[in-house]
């Protein structure tokens, strides 16, 4: 796994689901079904550190985790994130 904070190109389906990647000048297709990372709702950071419920923060879609392959043949699974109107990719397995 490689830790990565670059900025890619994503194209998305009507749904949202990641469908093409373009990640250093190379073109991925999404070869399998994209996964949603989550993490807490961003409205719940200025009260994270009081003890307001019983239980876990609201959660979120934060990113996706998928699997995509170039055409000739090199595949990876990436990890994907809104920024701001930009996706970021954060991680590539091998």
């Amino acid at each position: 796994m490689s830790l990565v904070q670059e900025f890619v190109e994503l194209w998305t389906s009507v749904e949202g689901r990641p469908e093409r990647l373009v990640w250093r000048t190379r073109r991925f297709r999404v070869t399998d079904t994209p996964t949603t990372l989550v993490g807490p709702c961003d409205w719940w950071a200025p009260v994270a550190r009081y003890d307001v419920s019983p239980g876990r923060a609201p959660l979120q879609i934060s990113g996706w985790r998928f699997q995509a392959s170039a055409d000739d043949g090199e595949t990876h699974v990436f990890d994907v994130r809104r920024h701001d109107d930009r996706w970021e990719l954060v991680r590539v397995f091998d």
